[in-house]
């Protein structure tokens, strides 16, 4: 349930909504616009409560039901789009962000000629994982702490935030010591002790569409992050798993209009993981940002095929350059601009 304040409400009038949300054992979130104040009455229970409850008391201009799941994320809470802002760089302005680097920091020497030449490219944020879950026990599992380590000191040599993986409850907090934006992957999108302790941490986040998950299901898993207070969530697109066996991931191009439709939230695409191979990224970037992604996460790596992880569907340096210059014009085409 949403109730909207009439502009000027004061806040003895915001207070008691609160107030009356709580007497009757429900939470409120609530959304301090410019011009007017949302308050998000949230409960198990607000579907069999009348809407005059809150709707009488002085200052009220609206209440409106949410049918949908998910509340925090829609945009009956939030009109217009969130802005995320790290480090001076903005995701969900008219700019379209990219964010670049290895599946998985190896070692300094090479995170740190990934960084150069992404930051060269035009990339905004560097990408590397510390922590790698992978399928099988015995491949590569990450650096982990020295892996976070090193993608600090990268960010204090190239001026770039650094985006990560958290993959586990418990490093939360020495994550978000190192990382301007923790990663929630795509087998973690329904881990919720895990999304309840990267909210509770304010860091922004990246949440990943899980590998057969609906949009739905998605924006649902995103109120967890909002849910606890973090408004600093982005979303990305990776692809999910059909019955298509020549790609490694069959992205959902579509999703992006139906998120930009549904939610608030800033949406990136992720045509690495989606593909699966090196030569298909680029197609898949472009299609994303003619889609409206509000950003690109792109694997590069100096020489993939040295990789520990992921090196096929790694671009060089030089596609990578190669593929910033091409995504300009495609920007553009649809009234945007690279950051």
């Amino acid at each position: 349930m949403i109730v909207g304040m009439r502009a000027g409400a004061t806040k003895i009038e915001i207070d008691d909504v609160i107030q009356r949300a709580n007497s009757l054992g429900l939470q409120t979130q609530l959304n301090l616009g410019s011009d007017r104040t949302v308050i998000a009455i949230l409960g198990s229970n607000t579907g069999r409560l009348s809407t005059d409850i809150f709707a009488v008391l002085p200052g009220v201009e609206t209440v409106t039901r949410i049918m949908k799941p998910y509340k925090l994320a829609a945009h009956e809470f939030k009109e217009g789009s969130s802005i995320v802002s790290i480090g001076g760089v903005t995701i969900g302005g008219n700019g379209i962000v990219v964010i670049a680097g290895p599946c998985a920091v190896e070692n300094e020497t090479q995170l740190f000629a990934a960084a150069d030449v992404v930051k060269k490219a035009g990339a905004n944020i560097l990408r590397g994982g510390a922590f790698k879950p992978r399928t099988s026990p015995f491949s590569f599992q990450g650096m982990e702490k020295a892996g976070l380590e090193l993608l600090a000191r990268a960010r204090e040599k190239f001026g770039l935030p650094v985006v990560t993986e958290v993959v586990d409850s418990g490093d939360v907090k020495l994550v978000s010591q190192y990382a301007d934006i923790l990663q929630v992957g795509a087998r973690n999108m329904q881990n919720f002790s895990l999304l309840k302790n990267v909210g509770k941490s304010k860091c922004p986040v990246i949440l990943k569409r899980g590998l057969s998950s609906t949009v739905t299901e998605w924006l649902t898993a995103a109120d967890y992050l909002l849910a606890e207070g973090n408004t600093q969530v982005i979303l990305c697109e990776r692809g999910i798993r059909t019955f298509e066996d020549t790609i490694r991931f069959s992205l959902d191009i579509s999703s992006i209009p139906v998120v930009k439709k549904s939610s608030h939230l800033p949406i990136i695409v992720d045509p690495s993981h989606a593909s699966g191979h090196y030569s298909l990224v680029p197609a898949i970037a472009k299609a994303a940002i003619a889609a409206g992604a509000d950003g690109l996460l792109i694997e590069v790596h100096p020489n993939p095929k040295e990789a520990l992880v992921d090196g096929l569907q790694s671009l060089t340096p030089s596609d990578f350059t190669r593929l910033m210059q091409e995504l300009r014009p495609v920007a553009a085409a649809v009234g945007r601009c690279l950051v």
